[in-house]
């Protein structure tokens, strides 16, 4: 049965959509009487005098049970950050399949016209896939994209002025290469190596002696592509976003397929038969999105849930609103959700939704797995410096959410006992540097662990 014919129908009908292949069926959160909470760990968070500055909030549940066992400004709104992830991940589990949908295609006599579905892995240079590659590239016919429509190259509350940082590309229906360009400076050479080398006519070496008042090493202008690479006196590594278009990725097709590409406007025919080319599968997609904290995999992770619903237009609006009708109505407060990687501000939800939603993860997904998506304290990730094994045993896995004057954490924690913990622990308007947050989180998440 189509996806899309199922969303309908549940959505008139007020029913459940059966979750996604690999996601167990979806069943409420038992519900248990509050507890009281722990003297103890009311002592650290409350009097703490590294957190008593900010906004904090933390929510504490048994992961088997639901029970409740600490809240602390549970009920408030805080901004979430990256913690926003695990909503995007929520969707994808239960919108798309075990593996990645590269593109939509329809065959007319001798001519193969095709549009994206939000897939970032072609050509990435992290989770590289070249399964849509391969295709194009021996397909007999003659190739011609179709933009579909599709979102804003920036999401609603992003930092405009972080067009030239890494972690924030631009959006977009059809990506190639992450959208970013890759630049490999060597000391003494003006002129870094270049990947994709398509670019590199457009880097230009700064003269030595240029003020840099960044520090940065390539330098984009806003609204060209054009990158000026400033002298470095060490081996270095930058990743630069690139302005997108249908023009732009028109001539990168032809640079990697090696033959003609047209572009045609984006119209379906009745007769049309759409057809999809499988990419990866969609573990690869999510474990590097959660553990390195990817905002344009989880970007455009919400497009590929959007695909699903129809293979006509891209969009972030539709399948967050489908998520919160059908399957998030049921948390303890609404939560804002504007986008998918939690750049926005505009992104609002309390500590006990959050638990909650990793309550529902905890309940529907298999724990290894749920488990292996996440970054592990000690091992991998944003987690790799902090939270370390005891005795050679992983006990924190988590996402952590950082803006300017905000670090949250999320996950889940192993107790000496061997209870599961989830637990979410929102830190909003610090007033300077968050290193001692962070240390002082760690501090009590052990005695958590130690003592529950």
């Amino acid at each position: 049965m189509p996806f899309l014919f199922v969303v309908r129908r549940a959505l008139l009908a007020g029913l459940l959509l059966l979750p996604a292949l690999g996601v167990r069926g979806q069943k409420a959160p038992a519900v248990a009487p509050r507890v009281a909470n722990p003297a103890w760990l009311e002592a650290l968070v409350a009097t703490s005098p590294v957190l008593r500055q900010h906004h904090v909030g933390v929510a504490l549940a048994d992961a088997a049970t639901g029970e409740k066992l600490y809240e602390f400004n549970a009920d408030r709104y805080f901004t979430p950050a990256s913690t926003m992830k695990l909503f995007s991940i929520y969707a994808g589990l239960h919108m798309l399949s075990d593996s990645v949908p590269s593109l939509h295609y329809v065959v007319r006599h001798d001519s193969l016209l095709f549009w994206g579905t939000g897939d970032p892995t072609l050509l990435h240079g992290d989770v590289p896939s070249r399964r849509a590659f391969t295709f194009l590239q021996n397909r007999p016919e003659k190739l011609f994209y179709a933009a579909v429509p599709s979102v804003p190259a920036y999401g609603p509350g992003w930092t405009w002025d972080d067009y030239n940082y890494y972690y924030q590309p631009e959006r977009g229906p059809f990506p190639i290469y992450g959208h970013t360009v890759r630049f490999y400076g060597q000391a003494g050479q003006p002129l870094p190596r270049v990947a994709p080398r398509f670019f590199r006519p457009l880097t230009e070496a700064v003269a030595a002696g240029t003020p840099n008042p960044t520090n940065d090493h390539i330098r984009r202008p806003e609204l060209e592509n054009r990158f000026f690479a400033y002298p470095g006196t060490a081996k270095w590594v930058d990743e630069t976003p690139f302005r997108t278009s249908p023009a732009l990725l028109q001539q990168l097709l032809q640079d990697t397929l090696r033959r003609p590409v047209g572009v045609v406007p984006f119209r379906l025919r009745p007769q049309d038969s759409v057809r999809v080319v499988r990419g990866l599968p969609v573990d690869s997609l999510y474990r590097r999105l959660l553990r390195v904290s990817d905002n344009f995999l989880a970007e455009q992770l919400l497009l590929l849930c959007s695909s699903r619903l129809g293979p006509d237009s891209l969009s972030t609006v539709r399948p967050i609103r489908v998520m919160q009708k059908l399957f998030l109505a049921d948390l303890p407060d609404v939560p804002r959700w504007v986008d998918g990687s939690g750049l926005s501000r505009l992104n609002l939800l309390t500590p006990r939704t959050m638990t909650g939603l990793l309550l529902k993860l905890h309940q529907e997904v298999p724990e290894a797995r749920l488990l292996s998506l996440l970054a592990t304290g000690g091992g991998q990730g944003t987690l790799r410096r902090r939270y370390r094994p005891v005795a050679g045993r992983a006990w924190l896995w988590g996402k952590t959410g950082t803006l300017t004057n905000n670090h949250n954490l999320c996950g889940y924690l192993r107790t000496k006992s061997g209870r599961l913990v989830a637990f979410s622990f929102f830190n909003n308007n610090l007033p300077g540097n968050d290193a001692p947050v962070r240390t002082e989180m760690e501090r009590i998440l052990t005695q958590v662990r130690e003592r529950l």
